[in-house]
């Protein structure tokens, strides 16, 4: 096991305008889950690969054990990588693909042997070590993978989107096996992800980047419930967290037609202020009967029933018609229909505020 400490650490690539990945400062435990979360091109994969040693470390450092290893060549990492492609040899038994690099570090056969059978018993995969890759499901095949990893003994597994190439019931079930793994075998873990679900449910802690930046760093559940700016905010949850620009008024912030009561410090600080951002979770509105006090209405454009829950998608009062709509979870048994107006209203502490300008978070 190891701890990994990020310092100061970018890469720049040949010609480019920008970092890829820009001063990240980040340090995972030692025996922590530590996923990096982010929409395609924030630097995500980049900063897996600065650790691996397949990109170079343009200024800054990195560091496993207190110890920098930005300019050591990747066998001299102890690390093992996880790909998106399994990358396994076609003409090698999974035994084989398995054992690889062992036989390449001199490893005596028996001992060989016995690692793979450990490896393949934790992973199941006991049945299959004679066949080869082109005979297995795409979910044997990344188990094959992992198991590649696993009996190298490392101190550090890189996953860099392990399971995009996985259906998504194979996914769900795939994704528990790996956090159970990783709590058994205790091996420090960075693992690279655009599915925010997926970082959600695995990491301990989640690295949240955004065009090379780290915009946050936190438990699951803290990101969730106080995000940091509103790019956090918009990107993690599933449905997003719905986002409007409210104008303040004496009454507090106006928002779709109704006012919403702002906290007595908050008000101060905005003194002069014309307008704030305000973020309310699909969760964290209550249905209401029609010209209920202090109630928004909605106007119904997609409704999706899934069981016991259901999301109603609409237009708020008072929205632009290219404006993004905004979610409602509501009981499922009881959904409205299609161009029904429907009122609900919001508990000022379910509110998230953030400044208009910068985007940071207030309340």
């Amino acid at each position: 096991m190891a701890r990994i400490s990020y310092i100061d650490a970018t890469c720049v690539y040949p010609g480019a305008a920008a970092p890829s990945v820009a001063q990240l400062n980040l340090e995972v435990e030692d025996g922590e889950f530590m996923v990096l979360v982010g929409p395609s091109g924030s630097g995500k994969s980049t900063a897996l690969r600065m650790l691996a040693g397949l990109e170079p470390v343009s200024a800054g450092e990195i560091q496993i054990d207190g110890s920098d290893v930005s300019r050591r060549p990747p066998k001299d990492r102890d690390i093992a990588m996880v790909f998106q492609n399994y990358a396994l040899y076609p003409h090698m038994s999974v035994g084989d693909n398995m054992g690889f690099a062992l036989k390449l570090r001199g490893t005596p056969k028996a001992e060989r042997d016995t690692k793979v059978r450990e490896a393949a018993k934790l992973l199941d995969l006991e049945h299959l070590l004679d066949r080869k890759p082109k005979a297995l499901s795409g979910g044997q095949r990344q188990r094959v993978a992992m198991g590649r990893a696993i009996v190298r003994e490392p101190s550090v597994f890189l996953m860099d989107e392990p399971l995009s190439n996985l259906d998504a019931k194979l996914r769900v079930e795939t994704r528990a096996n790996i956090a159970s793994l990783q709590a058994r075998l205790g091996t420090t873990t960075i693992y690279v992800t655009h599915d925010q679900v997926e970082a959600m449910t695995m990491g301990h802690r989640v690295a949240v980047l955004h065009n090379g930046h780290l915009q946050q760093v936190d438990t699951p559940r803290s990101l969730y419930d106080s995000p940091c700016n509103l790019f956090v905010a918009g990107f993690i949850g599933s449905p997003a967290m719905n986002l409007r620009e409210a104008r303040l008024t004496a009454e507090g912030a106006q928002l779709g037609g109704a006012p919403l009561a702002l906290p007595q410090d908050l008000r101060a600080r905005l003194s002069g202020a014309s307008s704030l951002m305000v973020g309310i979770r699909p969760e964290a509105a209550a249905v209401a009967p029609a010209g209920a006090p202090g109630a928004l209405r909605l106007t119904v454009t997609l409704v999706e029933e899934l069981g016991a829950d259901a999301y109603v998608y609409g237009q708020l009062e008072g929205d632009q018609p290219q404006q993004r709509p905004w979610v409602l979870r509501v009981e499922g048994r009881d959904v409205p229909r299609l161009g029904e107006t429907l009122s609900f209203t919001v508990a000022q502490q379910a509110a998230h505020f953030f400044d208009a300008a910068s985007g940071e978070r207030l309340s």
